[in-house]
């Protein structure tokens, strides 16, 4: 199969490096990369003749705005599938605006960070026809260890966003509790080993606690991302009429810290916002 891949971003290079070792793959974006794989001059040249066409964006606007270009080129029997961290809804229309030109949509939203897209290692969530996912099922896998197919349009982005709202939410106690051991006076290393001998021990204190304790945010999940996607977590809940507490406070959270201008900082740097710093 022949691939094209849109939006060579921190993530989108590795993962379409990775693919690009097995699958004849073209390239775009709209910045000039260096890439060890043909970069095409335009959306025309990267979708044209390809079997497959990968995107990964930041944000909803970008993805309407892409496909806004792409329902010009786009031919039957192609198969899409937008990586990006979206809306539900916006996924399923895109899908619904798809399906009178004979594509098929899916949406295949990653975890992890970008050290694991490297080494072909993601978290890969899939939605739309099962059927589909599996004609491209070989594409992913040189992405992602862990693939699941989650079902109908819009249940990857689902899924994504409940795993980022838990993330949040999880991240949030570590900030409460580590600021409730400093005002005790107690030393945060040892706070944090302490935390390892019992059940409070989580992959978030074990991976944050180093910024901070130092007080540094180097950025591997910005507040920005993680704000767009606790927003999305309310508004599931807001239309299932579901009320949930804890959400709802970390939403309150990122609101201030992009009010405070951490929008770029690691989403650990909410330890400032919940602890007045």
């Amino acid at each position: 199969m022949k691939v094209a891949f849109i939006g060579l971003g921190i993530m989108g290079l590795p993962m379409a490096t990775n693919i690009s070792k097995k699958f004849d793959l073209i390239g775009y974006d709209i910045v000039k990369k260096d890439t060890p794989f043909p970069f095409a001059s335009s959306y025309e040249e990267a979708v044209k003749d390809r079997d497959v066409i990968i995107s990964m964006v930041p944000k909803n606007e970008h993805m309407l705005a892409l496909y806004s270009e792409l329902y010009k080129y786009l031919k039957r029997g192609q198969i899409c599938i937008d990586m990006s961290t979206i809306s539900p809804d916006t996924n399923r229309m895109v899908a619904r605006q798809l399906e009178p030109m004979g594509v098929e949509l899916l949406d295949c939203p990653v975890v992890k960070s970008q050290p694991a897209a490297v080494k072909g290692e993601l978290g890969i969530y899939v939605g739309g026809k099962e059927a589909v996912y599996h004609k491209v099922e070989e594409i992913l896998k040189c992405m992602g260890k862990n693939i699941i197919y989650m079902g109908g349009h819009g249940a990857g982005n689902q899924m994504k966003i409940l795993h980022n709202a838990l993330v949040g939410e999880i991240q949030n106690g570590v900030n409460e509790i580590l600021g409730l051991a400093k005002a005790l006076g107690l030393d945060l290393n040892q706070v944090v080993e302490a935390f390892s001998y019992g059940g409070a021990q989580n992959f978030y204190l074990d991976g944050k606690a180093k910024n901070i304790i130092n007080g540094e945010y180097p950025t591997a999940f910005s507040v920005a991302n993680m704000n767009k996607d606790v927003h999305f977590a309310k508004e599931i809940a807001d239309d299932l009429g579901k009320e949930v507490p804890s959400l709802r406070r970390v939403v309150t959270v990122y609101e201030v810290a992009m009010e405070k201008g951490l929008e770029k900082e690691d989403f650990s740097a909410t330890f400032k916002v919940v602890n007045n710093e």
